[in-house]
């Protein structure tokens, strides 16, 4: 996968979901999507499959982690970047184990949080690449009395 071509913003404040919306048009995404909550964070997931999520820990009603939990569950092959001013590392573990590619802090500058979210959109397609099955074609069997199939024939001696 290469680099996102389009997001989900969930953040409960809309203030800050106008200016994550900004850096990722810094970053070529254009078309986004935007949840106040983790209820409307779900159905709209389920509803645009984004290429990425990028999900605030602090949220009413259904918390952060809790999303993130239920995302992985429901879509577990979109990315989910937390984006998020709560810094624990407790929380930034809890994030990771519930499968969270990337943890960025909002409260940065903002020329760093640019800088987190583009890494993180570059390990996201590297990782997806390489995850990806192979283009190369498939190493036929060896003729009777030659190296096994998949395995390169011993070098000939004089």
């Amino acid at each position: 996968m290469p680099r996102p071509a389009n997001a989900l913003i969930v953040d409960d404040e809309a203030h800050v979901r106008m200016l994550i919306k900004m850096l990722l048009r810094q970053l070529g995404i254009e078309t986004v999507w935007e949840a106040g909550d983790g209820s409307d964070a779900l159905e709209k997931a389920a509803a645009h499959k984004p290429n990425v999520i990028l999900l605030d820990i602090n949220l009413p009603m259904v918390g952060g982690l809790e999303v993130l939990r239920q995302l992985k569950a429901a879509h577990p092959a979109i990315p989910v970047v937390i984006i998020s001013s709560q810094s624990t590392m407790k929380t930034v573990i809890q994030a990771r184990e519930l499968g969270a590619e990337a943890y960025v802090l909002k409260h940065a500058p903002k020329s760093e949080v640019l800088q987190m979210l583009s890494e993180a959109f570059d390990n996201i397609a590297a990782a997806s690449a390489a995850s990806a099955p192979s283009a190369a074609p498939a190493v036929s069997a060896a003729p009777a009395g030659d190296a096994p199939a998949g395995e390169p024939p011993a070098p000939k001696t004089a």
